[in-house]
């Protein structure tokens, strides 16, 4: 009889250990960080990575290893049979014209859903974001990601390109944009009328910017988003959930004197700092992902989401006369 066991040398090999943060030179990740958000170019990353690259790696092998593996991090397909996906398009007189929406629905809804508005990094509606905008329909909420590069003709598949498609956007139009995506969720028939928003990195900024012009906006979360002025704290009226890294100087040199104007404002916010994090902690794709922290952000959103977005919306008051 044959033996139905693999010799050894046959045997599938394990898997590579993933990469964390903690695999980097501190030095190679703020680099890398200043790449990600248009500080550096590809050259300015490479030329000044290459003193790190030791043990036979090279500042290519470090850009690589940084770089978004989306297939590899996907958690939802999207053909999964517990979601129904497609896209629309919301007219935007005041912006572009018209937004392109990736929109995701549970499949088999227990009633009207509560609406969450899914915002990109500064690199638009790539697979990543698609992927968390299908974990929230997962979680019963009716989910729906605009892309912001849809007048440049959308997320080009390259992380480079769309960053320097991102450059070229009228961000006073895209941020009409967002606000028309928000109006036209408030009356879409299959959800409840209620609304949430949720933004990484430039959509956490964009999650900021919406709870200071929408003051019937039931819930905002902004991850690592740039802060708002501090004299537009007193607009916020939705509850904020600020998710912060602490190794982000960037962002959180700002959060001081916004948070000091929320509490002078009475604004209901909660802040969390999550230790020993980079900037990106929640985006599984690359090693600047913290598995423990990004759980617990995740959760606490969600929490917030399903505290403030299920029933149906408080009926304004009737005028009297």
């Amino acid at each position: 009889m044959q033996d139905d066991k693999l010799p050894a040398t046959q045997a599938p090999a394990a898997p590579p250990a993933r990469l964390t943060a903690s695999d980097f030179h501190p030095e190679v990740l703020k680099l890398f960080d200043a790449y990600v958000h248009g500080a550096l170019d590809r050259r300015g990353f490479l030329d000044r990575a290459a003193r790190f690259a030791i043990a036979g790696t090279t500042a290519i092998g470090l850009l690589e290893a940084l770089s978004p593996k989306f297939a590899q991090a996907q958690q939802v397909p999207k053909e999964d049979p517990r979601i129904q996906t497609e896209n629309i398009e919301v007219p935007s007189p005041q912006g572009n014209g018209k937004v392109r929406v990736y929109a995701v629905r549970p499949a088999k809804p227990k009633g009207k859903p509560g609406n969450v508005l899914v915002v990109h990094e500064n690199r638009g509606l790539n697979p990543h974001i698609e992927d968390v905008t299908r974990r929230f329909a997962l979680e019963g909420f009716n989910a729906y990601a605009p892309d912001a590069l849809a007048p440049l003709g959308g997320y080009p598949g390259d992380e480079d390109k769309a960053r320097e498609l991102f450059g070229k956007l009228d961000q006073t139009k895209t941020r009409e944009d967002f606000l028309a995506v928000a109006a036209f969720l408030r009356k879409e028939p299959k959800g409840n009328g209620k609304l949430g928003v949720v933004g990484f990195c430039y959509g956490g900024g964009i999650a900021h910017f919406l709870s200071t012009r929408l003051p019937d906006l039931d819930a905002a979360v902004p991850f690592y988003g740039m802060s708002p002025a501090p004299e537009d704290a007193a607009k916020v009226k939705a509850p904020l959930l600020v998710h912060l890294a602490s190794s982000d100087e960037r962002i959180n040199s700002a959060w001081p004197a916004y948070e000091a104007a929320l509490k002078a404002a009475k604004v209901k916010f909660e802040v969390f700092t999550y230790p020993n994090t980079q900037h990106g902690f929640h985006n599984d794709t690359t090693p600047r992902y913290d598995q423990a922290a990004a759980k617990q952000a995740w959760q606490r959103t969600l929490a917030l989401f399903e505290r403030t977005l299920s029933g149906a919306p408080a009926k304004e008051p009737k005028a009297k006369g």
